[in-house]
């Protein structure tokens, strides 16, 4: 839980003030179930997609 508090606290400050990048093999969909918290997962998913770019890629890794 701290870190997802962590985590959304590093997002929501960077929010419309600054460029952040990370990068994460868990889809949006699952989100809510690692961070424990639905709300806060569509919260950082909403500012993440809002003025971001998103790369998808497929394959193996």
């Amino acid at each position: 839980e701290e870190g997802s508090r962590l985590l959304f606290q590093i997002i929501s400050d960077s929010y419309e003030t600054r460029s952040i990048i990370y990068t994460t093999n868990i889809e949006f969909s699952g989100w809510g179930r690692v961070l424990g918290d639905k709300n806060m997962a569509a919260a950082l998913i909403d500012r993440t997609v809002h003025h971001g770019r998103l790369i998808r890629f497929e394959g193996r890794s």
